[in-house]
């Protein structure tokens, strides 16, 4: 997810994605754990994603 997709959410929807990005990346984690992934970057993409999603949200938070 990029940047500008995220500046376009609001706090609510900032949230909704956080909880999707964060067990997105936990299955990530256990299923590279068992076998590894094909492509092991989408972890760390996955992985940057919940960070900018924190960052946003911390942010809108101390906004308001």
């Amino acid at each position: 997810m990029k940047q500008s997709e995220i500046n376009n959410l609001s706090l609510a929807d900032l949230q909704d994605k956080l909880a999707e990005f964060q067990k997105q990346l936990t299955e990530l984690n256990m299923a590279h754990t068992i076998t590894p992934l094909e492509n092991p970057l989408q972890i760390r993409s996955a992985r940057k994603t919940v960070a900018r999603l924190h960052t946003a949200i911390t942010q809108r938070q101390q906004e308001a």
